[in-house]
């Protein structure tokens, strides 16, 4: 466990003795940064939760928003959850958690430990976007491309850097006059012809950089990757927008201004650890034209449009 103040999660549940001899523990520690009341009445009786201070040694938080207070007021560095079924089940633990992880927060529980990716700085003064993925051929090749088009259409001089599972061990520049000849060529030669960094420069028409991935965390972050690199390549093309491109379910381990998630039709992002992916979005688009989806996302994340992907021959 790091060392640092906590925000504490309880409910009603355990005796109000029991937790208070647990937060003092956690506070002589590490230090109780808040204490966020989850709900549940079997042993806590109404005088309690009107006096908390007297039975808790806290004041007790409640509320939707009373985390990302908390996490923005109180320079807290993990979350401990103390509360339990039927209160807070693997469900909404799973849901709590992203929240957390979102704000930056460690989610500790007795017998897990979930820590927030981390984000590499990108030293580059333009625009940096993402394109990002609740999963396998949701569309992201297809969306990032389409975006660079629309960029480099306007004028503007984009660079897409996209990862993939086959990419080149160290980052590879294809550049915006990428043909099909090129790609054959690739492929006679024994390597990876259809990677989406190729597929992005050949039909986008703008520079594209090539990175790699292995292995992909319960909210996107991959055991290894080159895009740090990569991005630096990209930033010495000189151009005004870097756009990054996600694989699979994975997000691109750098830091960006806005970012574009694509949902998978049938896509279970609403709910637990999924639901991280919308929560650091500006913007989704729900394909397969499910406008159910769109609306549930625009209610509880980000702006949300219904989307179809319709194949066009280039």
């Amino acid at each position: 466990m790091e060392s640092g103040p906590v925000i504490v999660l309880v409910d009603g549940e355990h005796h109000p003795s029991a937790v208070r001899e647990s937060l003092e523990h956690l506070d002589a520690a590490r230090g109780v940064a808040g204490v966020i009341f989850c709900g549940g009445e079997e042993k806590v009786r109404r005088e309690v939760l009107d006096d908390p201070l007297a039975h808790y040694g806290f004041g007790l938080h409640r509320g939707d928003d009373a985390l990302e207070a908390l996490a923005r007021e109180t320079g807290a560095i993990a979350v401990v959850d103390l509360a339990d079924e039927p209160v807070l089940p693997p469900s909404a633990k799973l849901d709590m958690a992203a929240r957390a992880l979102h704000l930056g927060l460690t989610y500790e529980l007795p017998d897990t430990l979930l820590t927030p990716p981390l984000y590499s700085h990108v030293d580059f003064p333009g625009r940096t976007l993402a394109v990002i993925g609740t999963g396998k051929r949701t569309g992201k090749t297809a969306v990032a491309g389409h975006w660079a088009t629309l960029l480099r259409e306007r004028g503007t001089f984009p660079v897409i850097v996209s990862m993939g599972r086959g990419g080149p061990a160290e980052p590879q520049l294809a550049g915006a006059d990428t043909s099909l000849a090129d790609l054959r060529a690739i492929a006679a030669d024994g390597r990876h012809a259809a990677s989406d960094y190729l597929e992005d420069a050949a039909i986008a028409g703008v520079p594209t950089v090539g990175c790699r991935r292995v292995g992909g965390g319960l909210v996107g972050e991959p055991f290894e990757s080159n895009v740090a690199e990569g991005a630096a390549l990209a930033a010495l093309l000189g151009p005004d927008t870097i756009l990054f491109e996600g694989s699979g379910s994975c997000i691109p381990p750098v830091e960006v201004e806005r970012t574009l998630c694509v949902v998978g039709a049938g896509a279970d992002a609403l709910y637990g650890l999924g639901s991280y992916r919308l929560r650091r979005s500006e913007l989704a688009l729900a394909m397969g034209g499910d406008r159910d989806m769109a609306r549930a996302i625009g209610e509880r994340f980000c702006p949300a449009l219904a989307c179809e992907l319709v194949p066009e021959p280039v």
